[in-house]
Parts: C-alpha cells; structure tokens; sequence
C-alpha cells in the first residue's frame, strides 16, 4: 500500500523523493505529490514546468513488486499505459506515445520518467489537468487527484504482467504512427518502427529501448 505525501511547493517531486530514499528518511511504496513544482525534470534533461493544479506527482516501489516478465527498459511504457487505462475508465481519450510521452489527440499534456534507485524504481509522472500553458495541451476531462491516485495506486498494486498491459498497448501504438521520438538526440519517425514483444523498437533491424 502507498503512502501518498501532499506537498504544497517542491523544486521537483522526483528529486525529493530520490534524495528521501538515499538518506532512508522513507520506504518504499511511496508517493510524492506537490501542488506546485518549479524546476521538474523532463526528458532529456528538459524541464517540465507548468501551472498550479496540475499533475506533480513522483513515486518508488521496490523492483522485487514489479510483474516478472517486465523488463525495467520498458517500465515507462507499463507504467504510462496503466495510467491511461486508469483516465480512460473516467472517459479520456489520453494515449502513451512511445517510451513515455501522454497525447490527447495531437497535443502533449505529460510524460513518465523511471529509473532505479537501489533497489526501488522511481517513477516520475507530470500531467496537465488544466490548460494554463500556452505550448502544451491539458486533459480532456476533469478529475479529482486523489480520486485517480487511489485508483492508479491501486491499478499498480496489482501487479498485472507485462504481457497482459503489452497487449493493449500494441494496439495503441498504431496511434504513434504519425510522431516522432529522440533516439541518441535525433529525431526519428515511428512510421516505419516495428513494436517488439518486450516493448523495443526495430527500427531499419536496430533494437532500440526506452531509456527514460
């Protein structure tokens, strides 16, 4: 079961959690969530800053409570596409483009950073429930944080396989199509990518994996 902390203010819910768990001042499962966030982390070392009343949320688990078949290469995608089903039962049409990236129709509202601490995975999560940001787009509905944070938490808590969310998932990414991703700083069409059972893509036969 999470223990779920509700900060008014943080530089980065990922940084603080990362550091409480390097000076043991919390265990795992846990979570962060701050009201407002000024310095997030995005991917590839970007910032990701946007208005009050939105999605800052950061939280671990221990690695020995993930599904035994996931490899932690692809844990931004299970963990992004079981908080899409989790908004899709409250009726958004939100989408995960590959690794980590959240879309309502053609514009980004957030993403998912993982990466493993120890012996926990840390898993940073930023999403737009409001539309206070002139360059990204927001929610297409509107929920209450503590209500989907209770069903997301208890969505991971029971540990559904990878291959069960991957199954859905490949069906999704008949959605990324028309996108790009940023493979060793480049940007590389999805067009022509081949979705692999481990959540890898085969682009031109090279395997490439989420690093994020």
């Amino acid at each position: 079961m999470f223990q779920i902390h509700f900060l008014k203010r943080v530089a980065s819910t990922q940084l603080y959690l990362k550091e409480s768990l390097l000076n043991k001042r919390v265990n795992s499962p846990i979570a962060v969530v701050a009201d407002i966030q000024t310095q997030g982390v995005g991917s590839r070392n970007n910032k990701w800053i946007s208005g009050e009343g939105n999605l800052y949320l950061s939280f671990a688990l221990p690695l020995k409570q993930l599904p035994t078949d996931l490899k932690i290469e692809s844990a931004s995608i299970y963990f992004s596409y079981l908080l899409k089903e989790t908004l899709e039962e409250f009726g958004s049409s939100l989408f995960v483009k590959w690794p980590n990236d959240l879309y309502i129709g053609e514009g980004k509202i957030g993403g998912m950073l993982t990466t493993v601490i120890g012996e926990d995975i840390l898993c940073g999560v930023g999403l737009n429930l409001n539309k206070n940001d002139p360059i990204f787009a927001s929610l297409d509905i509107e929920i209450d944080k503590k209500i989907l944070l209770e069903k997301y938490f208890k969505k991971i808590e029971k540990r559904v396989l990878w291959k069960q969310v991957f199954s859905k998932y490949k069906l999704n990414f008949q959605t990324n199509q028309k996108f790009f991703t940023h493979i060793n700083e480049k940007r590389v069409s999805l067009s022509e990518a081949v979705l692999e059972d481990d959540g890898s893509l085969n682009i031109n036969g090279e395997r490439i994996y989420s690093l994020r």
